[in-house]
C-alpha cells in the first residue's frame, strides 16, 4: 500500500500523459518535448547520457546522497529521468518506499513486472512546475538533480518551496545542478554562448545552479550545506576526466537540433564549433563544475 494522497487538482495539473496529450517535436530524428522549457531530447540517446551522468556523479560523490540519512521511510526523486537513482536508492534502503516522479515515464515502466525492479519502487507522473501531486510532509528525503535546463529562473523559489512542502519535519532536501558550460577556446566559447542564448529564450538562466543553497534557505530549510564540485575533464584526469568529457559532448550533441531549430546558429557553424571544442579539450585542462546543496526541514 502506498500511503501518498494526491492533492486535489495537482494530479491533473502536474501529471504527464502517455496517451498523446504530452506534445513532442521531431527534429533531425530526435524527439523533443514541445510543451516544456527543456531543450534536451527524450529518446534513447539521451537516456544513455542520463544514465552515464548518474554514474559519473555517483563516482564523484562516492554515493547517491550527501545528507546524514537515518533509515528513511519514504524517498522522493523529482525529475527522475531514467529512474536509475531511484531504483538504486530502493535497493540501498529496502525498507523505504521510493517514489520516482517525472513528466515522462522512464523506460523501465515498459516492463513493470521485471523481477530486477525493486518492489519498494514506484513511478508517478507529475511536473514540479505545476505542483507536486502529494500532500504536505510525505517524505523523509526529497531529491532533485540536473533540472537546471527545465526550470525557468523565475520558478526556482517556488520549486524549492514545493520540495520543502512535501518533506517531513526533520527530513532532508538535496539538489545537484550543473554550472554553465566550461569555456576555453573559440569552439567551447561558441557552444557555451549558443546554449546560453537558447536557454534565455526559454526563461532558463544557466547560472542559477550556483544559487540552489540560497533557494533552499528561502524555502525555510535549515542546516544547509552548499558546495561546488569541480570535475576535471579530459583523458589527462583519468577515468573521471573521460566520463566528464563524454558527458560534455553528449549534452551538446543532444541539444544540437533544438538550438539550430531555434535559429541561434547554423548547422555548419555548430558542427565546426563542436569539432574545434574536441581539439581544445585535448590540448588544455578544463573543469566541469556542479553545485550540491542540501538542507533539513525544521
Amino acid at each position: 500500500m502506498w500511503p501518498f494522497k494526491r492533492r486535489k487538482g495537482a494530479a491533473e495539473q502536474g501529471a504527464g500523459d502517455q496517451s498523446g496529450r504530452r506534445g513532442f517535436l521531431s527534429l533531425g530524428g530526435r524527439r523533443y518535448m514541445a510543451d516544456a522549457p527543456y531543450m534536451l531530447p527524450k529518446d534513447d540517446a539521451e537516456i544513455n547520457r542520463l544514465d552515464f551522468q548518474h554514474y559519473m556523479l555517483r563516482y564523484v560523490l562516492r554515493g547517491n546522497y550527501a545528507p546524514p540519512l537515518q533509515r528513511p521511510r519514504d524517498i522522493l526523486d523529482v525529475g527522475c529521468g531514467t529512474g536509475r537513482w531511484s531504483q538504486e536508492m530502493a535497493r540501498i534502503f529496502p525498507e523505504a518506499r521510493v517514489i520516482a516522479l517525472d513528466i515522462v515515464a522512464p523506460p523501465t515502466e515498459a516492463s513493470p513486472q521485471d523481477p530486477s525492479r525493486p518492489p519498494n519502487y514506484q513511478f508517478v507522473e507529475g511536473d514540479v512546475l505545476k505542483g507536486l501531486p502529494f500532500d504536505a510532509a510525505c517524505f523523509d528525503f526529497t531529491h532533485q538533480r540536473a533540472l537546471l535546463g527545465a526550470i525557468p529562473e523565475s520558478a526556482w523559489p517556488g520549486v524549492a518551496r514545493e520540495l520543502a512542502r512535501v518533506t517531513r519535519p526533520g527530513g532532508w532536501v538535496q539538489l545537484i545542478e550543473p554550472a554553465p558550460a566550461p569555456q576555453g577556446g573559440s569552439g567551447m566559447n561558441a557552444l557555451a554562448s549558443w546554449i546560453q542564448q537558447a536557454s534565455m529564450r526559454r526563461g532558463i538562466n544557466t547560472t542559477a545552479g550556483a544559487r540552489i543553497g540560497e533557494f533552499l534557505a528561502q524555502a525555510g530549510l535549515r542546516d544547509i550545506t552548499a558546495r561546488e564540485i569541480g570535475i576535471p575533464m579530459g583523458g589527462r584526469a583519468g577515468r573521471i576526466g573521460v566520463m566528464a568529457e563524454t558527458n560534455y559532448f553528449s549534452v551538446f550533441a543532444n541539444a544540437r537540433n533544438f538550438i539550430i531549430a531555434m535559429g541561434v546558429t547554423s548547422a555548419e557553424a555548430y558542427d565546426a564549433a563542436l569539432a574545434q571544442a574536441h581539439q581544445e579539450l585535448e590540448q588544455g585542462a578544463y573543469i566541469s563544475p556542479y553545485y550540491l546543496a542540501y538542507g533539513r526541514r525544521p
